[in-house]
């Protein structure tokens, strides 16, 4: 992708001693959080589940909470997320996957649907991602240009980071919630991926299936890897396990919070 500048459109400091900022990367959209301090922050890339915006209620409450743990936070709109249009191939995929979920359609028929949805999401989400990191790193409130390996970590979407973290070397450690469809060949890659890893499960998740997620887990190549699971839904993470994750990224990113 050619290079892009990164444009801050708007900035408030919000009540938790973070300073929120809207920028334009492009015609990639994005939200930034940074802890009011003047040292530079460990980044955390912080993405949601397919397509959701980037002002989705539960991400912007993980990131300002992150934020004012002493990260810098930095989340977008990837094509076909939020305002961004979609695809008419993309809306008729998600209509079919809707129509096949209301009428109980059997398992596999749903998952080659989500295929054909989740694949190229990741495919196209992915290059913007990595273009938004290299812009970000430039920033002098973020780790500094002079970072190459091990001063990012990365939170959310497990398809997503699944990619990312197998080609991205300053990726340090990943958080990932057991959630959503893995298409087959971030399930390939998953073997890739090295780093310190953090799977969040919900036992009772309804949409799924609990033995494929432990599978997962147990395909990543990390040496150090921890699977906190927990009763309950696909939205009912307790929120002890944000504080949980932050102490994660402050044991394994290169830029160690004091």
């Amino acid at each position: 992708m050619e290079n892009k500048i990164l444009e801050f459109a708007s900035e408030q400091r919000l009540d938790d001693r973070v300073i929120e900022r809207e920028f334009t990367l492009g015609e990639i959209p994005g939200t930034l959080w940074t802890p009011e301090s003047a040292t530079p922050a460990p980044l955390v890339l912080m993405a949601h589940n397919n397509g959701l915006p980037k002002r989705d209620s539960r991400l912007v409450a993980r990131a300002r909470i992150t934020a004012a743990h002493g990260y810098a936070v930095a989340t977008i709109d990837a094509e076909g997320c939020g305002d961004r249009p979609r695809s008419t191939a993309d809306e008729q995929i998600r209509a079919e996957l809707r129509r096949a979920m209301q009428a109980g359609a059997p398992r596999d028929e749903v998952d080659e649907i989500f295929e054909s949805l989740v694949g190229p999401l990741v495919e196209k989400a992915a290059p913007e991602w990595l273009t938004t990191l290299d812009a970000l790193l430039s920033l002098p409130e973020i780790g500094g240009p002079g970072e190459s390996v091990g001063s990012v970590g990365y939170s959310g979407w497990m398809a997503l980071g699944i990619r990312l973290a197998a080609v991205e070397p300053r990726i340090a450690a990943v958080g990932f919630f057991a959630g959503g469809y893995v298409p087959r060949a971030q399930r390939e890659e998953a073997r890739q991926v090295t780093i310190p890893l953090l799977m969040l499960l919900q036992w009772d998740d309804e949409g799924n299936p609990r033995r494929r997620a432990l599978d997962l887990f147990d395909a990543f190549g990390s040496k150090e890897k921890t699977l906190h699971a927990n009763l309950g839904g696909h939205t009912g993470t307790p929120a002890f396990e944000l504080e949980d994750g932050n102490r994660f990224f402050g044991r394994h990113l290169s830029r160690h919070l004091t």
